[in-house]
């Protein structure tokens, strides 16, 4: 259906592609993975046409429609949340503006002279119309913007209200609702919460096209994909299992291609011994040259392409009370909207608490009122002695100064340590090299919440308050990540839909209900297995 054959492509002096190749097949779920700057995005813009490769062959089979969702949403601003769902459903959205248009024609006295012709067409384009599910659209949109967590009175509200964030899931909505031959999905899952994340999981299970995307949710990829797509050196390799697959099979011929190498290595070493030693004997010539012959015949096999781990040894917190925070009656309400009533918390030395809780629950007003950047209405929120609390939230990459670079944001904000070690920290968190030099103002998301993350565990707090930390975080870095805070001895409270990083991190569950929390001994694996479900809001 989709096939790459033989592309290859240089953007200035990077090179990006050398003969990769593959082909992506109806019904086939594929995710592509890649180091960040490998050219994921740029394999999508070869299949919609956007640009063409240096070399090579891009092709898509005739009448295969395509869906691509991008980070990019572009203008959204008129109409309400459903008319713009509906606007980009494709083929069905344009009928449905031509249906209209004739409405409109049919009423006006102007077009009477017409009316036989229209009257024609108006029955074409409502066969077309029906043909294509039109009279299911708004039901079907309805569905699906409500899947991707939109309020009813969102959906017929105006766009021009809603946040980029928000926006992003009207865009992907439209594809969904456009139901494409083929969907290219890129990074699909960075502005949804756990309850969107897990129906659009459910979603694309059931789609029958085939599907492409980019992904940095591992246990996303693992349960939606069943083909994995690596950009590695230029080439596609290709795996026919989920990434956790794809990581396994990785490891073994990586461990596999360096013992070849070191086997030849040891090989060359020894013929260059011999003949450095016997050059010289007239009694050895023959023997000399034969092996000089023989090393000039072999084809050297190359070092294997590693992407290198960069770990850090991060610094043991300051030890705590045991009392770490205490909400003792709190009430709390935003405008006519009462979050808590009368509600008591206490977070203890050493507990991980993950909060769970469908939109508006209060997961983050939680976290801003023992953060100190919300008051409650009425109660007491105290913070223990000994505490030294930090703070990550998305108004966090927002009190950067614009005007550093990377490397002089980490070297202002630990003046004493070594250049080496903040070196070896900036590595850490994703700029190796000449990418510490890079100017905050240019930065990501995901590049400044990186930054953010690295000044905030250099010496670290002991009290990690975490509201989405791995928000626009791809996978090598969530898991550097999560191997820091695997052994962080202080206290953790986190907001996160990733199911991989809570898994992983945390040994207690507050769940905010309508009826009051819930409070969960485990952490979010024990939680799962005790409730029958993933998030709040679904159903056991």
């Amino acid at each position: 259906m989709i096939r790459l054959d033989n592309i290859g492509s240089q953007h200035g002096q990077q090179i990006l592609f050398v003969g990769a190749s593959f082909a992506l097949h109806k019904g086939e779920k594929a995710g592509l993975v890649g180091p960040n700057g490998s050219g994921k995005s740029t394999l999508f813009r070869y299949i919609m046409k956007e640009e063409q490769p240096d070399e090579g062959n891009v092709s898509v089979d005739r009448g295969v429609t395509l869906g691509y969702f991008r980070q990019d949403v572009g203008e959204m601003n008129d109409g309400s949340v459903l008319e713009q769902a509906m606007a980009g459903a494709g083929p069905v959205a344009e009928v449905a503006h031509e249906l209209k248009e004739l409405e409109r024609k049919l009423g006006d006295p102007e077009f009477a002279d017409q009316l036989d012709k229209l009257v024609e067409r108006f029955g074409e384009v409502q066969s077309r119309f029906d043909e294509l599910g039109g009279y299911t659209l708004e039901t079907r949109a309805r569905e699906v913007l409500a899947g991707l967590g939109f309020r009813d009175s969102v959906v017929d509200g105006p766009i021009s209200a809603l946040s980029g964030g928000w926006k992003m899931r009207v865009a992907l909505a439209r594809i969904l609702l456009m139901r494409p031959d083929g969907m290219l999905l890129d990074e699909p899952t960075n502005h949804l919460d756990l309850e969107s994340l897990i129906w659009l999981e459910g979603f694309l299970k059931q789609y029958e096209g085939a599907l492409l995307m980019t992904c940095h949710d591992r246990e996303f990829m693992n349960r939606v994909c069943s083909r994995t797509l690596e950009i590695d050196g230029g080439e596609v390799n290709s795996y026919s299992g989920n990434y956790d697959f794809y990581e396994q099979q990785r490891a073994i011929a990586d461990t596999q291609a360096q013992a070849t190498y070191e086997r030849q290595q040891a090989m060359l070493k020894k013929e260059l011994a011999f003949i450095e030693r016997f050059k010289a004997r007239a009694s050895h010539a023959a023997q000399v040259q034969s092996r000089v012959k023989k090393l000039e015949k072999i084809e050297r096999v190359e070092p294997p392409r590693r992407n290198v781990k960069v770990k850090f040894d991060f610094k043991p917190p300051p030890r705590s009370g045991e009392d770490v925070a205490k909400l003792a009656g709190v009430h709390k309400s935003w405008g006519d909207l009462t979050i808590y009533r009368d509600f008591d918390f206490l977070v203890r030395r050493r507990e991980r608490w993950c909060v769970l809780g469908v939109n508006g629950a209060g997961k983050s007003t939680l976290l801003k009122l023992i953060a100190g950047s919300a008051t409650a209405d009425t109660g007491s929120v105290v913070v223990g002695q000994s505490i030294r609390l930090g703070y990550f939230a998305q108004h966090a990459m927002d009190l950067l100064d614009a005007n550093k670079t990377v490397w002089q944001t980490l070297v202002d904000a630990f003046p004493r340590s070594t250049e080496g070690t903040l070196r070896t920290l900036a590595g850490c968190f994703g700029f190796p090299g000449d990418e510490a030099e890079k100017s905050v103002k240019v930065l990501s998301g995901g590049e400044k919440a990186r930054l953010v993350l690295a000044v905030m565990l250099f010496d670290p707090p002991n009290f990690l308050v975490l509201d989405e930390p791995t928000n626009h975080l791809d996978l090598a870095t969530k898991e550097m990540l999560i191997d820091a805070l695997k052994d962080f001895e202080g206290t953790l409270l986190v907001v996160s839909h990733d199911r991989h990083f809570l898994s992983v991190l945390t040994n207690r569950v507050l769940e905010l209900t309508p009826e009051g929390p819930h409070l969960y001994g485990g952490g979010y694996t024990e939680y799962v297995a005790s409730t029958g479900k993933e998030a709040p809001g679904l159903h056991a």
